[in-house]
């Protein structure tokens, strides 16, 4: 690390989603940032490549039952950060800070204080450790209060809410006067794409020539393939796309769509497609769910999970 310089050691999370919290770390002034895991980030950053004792991959993200091997071999740093309270990574994050004697800061999205993941065993001891961290990087103001309703003191929450890269996300020199909706966003039911071609076939009894643009993967691509038989031309699976792919797709529409619903463990938290849409130009229409007010204020809407309302 370089001399006169703060040092962060990120510990990633198995199939760590990028362009996220990693990136937003390696755009602060004055710090060098090292990312640690598999695999190697595109973030420019530097990296430690390190595997994972994996019990499943059934879990994802966060909840996923793995930690990182050999972790005492990294160099030093000022400090240690990684992401959410409940991850086995952050417990292993709190022992090298006691062990080594340096900072711990966590990011936090959780904004659900009785999420029954905190009642699991490792996942109980992992939250146990965490409340030692010295900052908690609150991305939302609910997870601020969720923070603090698990007993973290309030003076160790900190608010920031994640930005955009607005030359990448910006509107185009002449607004699509087509009526276009746009939905980015894995294709799993949590994100409601059900949802949306429902109120798309609504939406085209009134409006023929509506045409519903999809960007992404998932379990529900068939949904997306029955829609385009039942309207033909006017339903487009682009797939997955990189970031410029996305803010391209979002500058040809016209409104951004998605119908997100709470599973047991997860609700909506912020919701980054939103801000990217807005950044756009786009409106957005999305369900009233989790905390994702914060990221969608009027005069876009939320409404209830029904296909009419969505329409």
């Amino acid at each position: 690390m370089t001399a006169g310089r703060w040092s962060i050691a990120w510990l990633m999370l198995p199939r760590q989603r990028p362009y996220r919290e990693l990136h937003w770390l390696s755009l602060m002034e004055g710090v060098d940032v090292m990312a640690v895991g598999s695999p190697r980030p595109p973030e420019h950053v530097s990296y430690q490549d390190r595997l994972y004792r994996q019990l499943t991959r059934r879990f994802t993200e966060a909840a996923s039952l793995a930690w990182i091997r050999d972790l005492d071999s990294i160099p030093r740093t000022d400090w240690v950060a990684s992401l959410e309270l409940c991850s086995l990574v952050t417990a292993q994050a709190g022992r090298m800070a006691r062990r080594r004697g340096i900072r711990q800061a966590v990011l936090v999205w959780g904004n659900d204080p009785d999420n029954p993941l905190y009642g699991l065993p490792p996942y109980r001891q992992a939250v146990k450790r965490a409340r030692r961290a010295d900052l908690f990087l609150c991305l939302i103001h609910a997870a601020k209060d969720h923070c603090v309703a698990l007993g973290i003191p309030e003076e160790r929450c900190a608010v920031v809410h994640p930005g955009i890269d607005t030359e990448l996300f910006h509107p185009p020199d002449r607004p699509q006067a087509d009526p276009v909706v746009a939905f980015v966003s894995p294709l799993v039911p949590n994100k409601g794409l059900d949802r949306v071609v429902e109120a798309f076939d609504l939406v085209r009894r009134r409006l023929p020539e509506a045409r519903l643009v999809v960007a992404g993967r998932g379990p529900l691509e068939g949904l997306v393939h029955r829609a385009a038989v039942r309207h033909p031309g006017a339903v487009t699976l682009l797939g997955v796309l990189d970031r410029p792919g996305v803010a391209e797709a979002l500058r040809a529409a016209a409104v951004f769509t998605t119908a997100p619903r709470p599973t047991r463990v997860w609700s909506e938290q912020f919701g980054l497609a939103y801000v990217e849409a807005m950044a756009c130009g786009l409106p957005v229409v999305t369900t009233i769910t989790g905390t994702n007010h914060e990221a969608v204020p009027d005069p876009n809407v939320r409404v209830p999970d029904g296909r009419e309302a969505l329409a």
